[in-house]
């Protein structure tokens, strides 16, 4: 009987977690967010409990796996509706180079170590940092590299505004103020930076927008 029981909490226990995994919605494992691994590590130890405790009823494990499901999927909302939220919840991307030129300040703030960087590096098969037009720290803690162009250029894309507001690191980045910015928008026809949902500059300073709530 005992281990009929492990047999069918087994099972019990996978679809659960499955349902549980379907409903935080698709992210790539290498993408996860500090709050998705949480919840993966806390799944697994309820998961153990439940096997591993047969005398145990499944509502100990089931109520504590839905509360963690009602708290991510929370966090995710609150994180699509406030900006600030997620940069702190999820972290922010960091430009590690920049033209050719390391930021061993940002490397230090990131605690990125040289070794890491070199081996990210060769991974995209660079072994120059002088090719490196951009690479930038993700919050997953993925390194995205962009190549030089022949003219020295590359197609990284800086983001001004995201979500209808002011990108003021993508700003400093390309050296603007926002009152540069908002004489672009309003080049475009746009009254206010909160009618665009995504705006970015490549390096040859053509702007990209795309009006809010466009497609329905």
């Amino acid at each position: 009987m005992e281990i009929a029981s492990i047999i069918f909490r087994t099972f019990i226990t996978y679809f659960v977690i499955l349902i549980v995994f379907r409903l935080m919605g698709k992210r790539e494992i290498g993408e996860l967010s500090v709050m998705d691994l949480v919840v993966f590590i806390m799944l697994a130890e309820i998961a153990v409990f439940l096997i591993e405790k047969p005398e145990s009823p499944l509502w100990q494990a089931i109520v504590p796996m839905t509360i963690l499901l009602i708290i991510q999927l929370g966090s995710a909302w609150i994180s699509l509706k406030n900006q600030r939220f997620r940069n702190w919840f999820d972290g922010k991307p960091t430009v590690i180079i920049k033209h050719g030129k390391i930021d061993e300040y940002e490397m230090k703030r990131q605690r990125y170590n040289f070794n890491d960087l070199l081996l990210q590096l060769r991974e995209h098969g660079i072994q120059q940092v002088d090719d490196v037009a951009y690479a930038i720290l993700e919050p997953s803690g993925k390194l995205s590299v962009f190549e030089k162009n022949d003219d020295g250029g590359s197609d990284y894309a800086v983001v001004l505004i995201a979500d209808g507001k002011v990108q003021y690191s993508g700003l400093k980045t390309i050296r603007k103020n926002k009152n540069w910015l908002l004489n672009e928008v309003r080049k475009q026809g746009f009254s206010s930076v909160e009618e665009i949902s995504l705006c970015t500059i490549n390096d040859e300073g053509e702007l990209s927008m795309d009006k809010n709530n466009e497609v329905k």
